[in-house]
C-alpha cells in the first residue's frame, strides 16, 4: 500500500521481565521459579514479575499481599537498581552500534530508527535480529522486538511474539494488521478506554476506523484524533535522541497508612524538596501542579490546579500542593503522596523540533 506520508523503519526493542530476568540471571538458583521483584509484606507493592509468576496472575504494581495469594510460592527478592541501570547501558550501547537514533522509554524499552544505520544494512529485520542476539550474548537476557513503518506500530508488534520473539509488520500488511487487532492491543488504550470503545461497539481496528473522526473527538476528547490517525498506520512522531520529559514528579509511599492531612505536611515538604532537585537538575519548570493521592484500599485520585506563571521552586511548589490538599476530605487514610509538575517550560521548544523534522520517502526492504 502506498502512503502518503514518509515512511521510517523503526525498531522498538523491549526486554523481557527485565528486573525479574536480571535476578534469574545473577541468581541461577531462581531461574524457573515464580520471582517477584518488590515488598512480600502488606504494604509491599510488586515492581516486576517473571513469566513463571505471570502465569498465577502476579502483575507488576500489584500488592504484595495479592500477589502472594495468587501464587503462594512466589518468592520475593528486593529490587537492585544500579543494577539494572548498569545493564540497561550494555544494552543500549549494542543499539548505538547501528544507529545514533535512539529514544529509550525506560531503562528495558528503547525506539531506534534505523532508515539510515551505522552498519548499511537495509533490512531492519535482520538488524533486530542482531541487536536481539548481541544483548542474549553480552547480557544473558532475551528481548523481543517489534519492526514497523512508525513508532507506533513497532511497539504494538514487540509484544506480539513475546517473550524472545518479534515481529516485523510490512508497509502493505500495516492496514490489515491493524484492522485485525483488538483496540486493547493499541498502544495508548488503556482498561477504562478499551471498555468504553467495547460499550461502543468498538472492538478490533476496523470498528474503530469506521468512526468518524467527530464520533471519536465527541467520545474520547484529545484522543480521538490519534485514534483516527493510528488505525490508519498515521503516527509521524520521529525518534527522539533526547527526549524532551512532559512532566517531573516525586511520590513517597509510607509504611503506614497517614489519616490526618496534618500527619501528610511533613511528607509533603520531602516531596517538593526532592522534586526541586529534580527540576533544577533538569532546569525545567512548569505551571500546573499535580498532587497524587493513593488511598490504603489502593484507589487513586488526582488533583491539579494551573498557575498563570512557571514554577520551580520548593515553596512554591509546597504551596499549592497544600491548596490541593486541603482542597477537599480525604475519602480513606492514604498509602501514598505524589506532586508532579506538567505545563512545562520545555513545550514550546518540543513543537519547534517537531517542525525541524524532515523526512525522505525511501524505497523499503524490511
Amino acid at each position: 500500500m502506498d502512503f502518503n506520508f514518509p515512511l521510517r523503519k523503526i525498531i522498538h526493542v523491549d526486554m523481557d521481565a527485565f528486573y525479574a530476568s536480571v535476578e534469574q540471571h545473577d541468581d541461577p538458583e531462581l531461574k524457573g521459579k515464580p520471582i517477584a521483584v518488590g515488598g512480600g509484606s502488606k504494604r509491599g507493592v510488586v515492581s516486576a514479575a517473571s513469566y513463571e509468576a505471570r502465569k498465577f496472575g502476579v502483575r507488576s504494581a500489584m500488592s504484595g499481599a495479592i500477589a502472594r495469594k495468587n501464587c503462594p510460592n512466589l518468592i520475593f527478592v528486593k529490587p537492585r537498581f544500579d543494577r539494572y541501570k548498569e545493564i540497561s547501558m550494555q544494552i543500549r550501547s549494542i543499539f548505538f552500534e547501528y544507529t545514533d537514533l535512539v529514544e529509550p522509554l525506560s531503562l528495558d524499552e528503547a525506539y531506534l530508527d534505523v532508515t539510515e544505520n551505522k552498519k548499511g544494512n537495509p533490512s531492519a529485520t535482520l538488524i533486530a535480529r542482531e541487536i536481539r542476539q548481541k544483548i542474549l550474548d553480552r547480557t544473558g537476557l532475551t528481548a523481543s522486538a517489534g519492526i514497523s513503518i512508525n513508532k507506533f506500530i513497532a511497539k504494538v508488534a514487540s509484544d506480539y511474539n513475546k517473550p524472545n520473539g518479534q515481529k516485523t509488520v510490512n508497509p502493505e500488511e500495516v492496514i490489515a494488521f491493524l484492522e485485525n487487532l483488538d483496540v486493547r492491543k493499541f498502544y495508548g488504550v488503556g482498561k477504562v478506554t478499551a471498555e468504553k470503545m467495547y460499550r461502543l461497539g468498538i472492538f478490533t481496528g476496523l470498528d474503530l476506523k469506521k468512526k468518524s473522526l467527530g464520533f471519536l473527538e465527541e467520545h474520547f476528547g484529545k484522543s480521538g484524533s490519534y485514534y483516527y490517525n493510528v488505525v490508519r498506520g498515521i503516527h509521524l512522531s520521529p525518534v527522539k535522541p533526547h527526549r524532551i520529559p512532559k512532566s517531573v514528579g516525586a511520590e513517597r509511599t509510607f509504611s503506614e497508612n497517614l489519616s490526618s492531612e496534618i500527619f501528610m505536611l511533613e511528607k509533603l515538604e520531602n516531596i517538593a524538596t526532592e522534586l526541586e532537585r529534580r527540576l533544577q537538575k533538569s532546569k525545567i519548570a512548569g505551571k500546573t501542579v499535580t498532587l497524587k493521592i493513593k488511598y490504603s484500599d489502593f484507589t487513586l485520585q488526582t488533583r491539579s490546579k494551573t498557575l498563570p506563571y512557571f514554577i520551580a521552586t520548593k515553596d512554591l511548589i509546597l504551596e499549592t500542593a497544600k491548596e490541593l490538599l486541603y482542597q477537599s476530605s480525604l475519602e480513606n487514610s492514604v498509602r501514598l503522596l505524589g506532586i508532579s509538575l506538567t505545563n512545562l517550560n520545555t513545550e514550546k521548544k518540543k513543537k519547534s523540533e517537531e517542525k525541524e523534522s524532515v523526512l525522505v520517502q525511501l524505497k523499503f526492504d524490511f
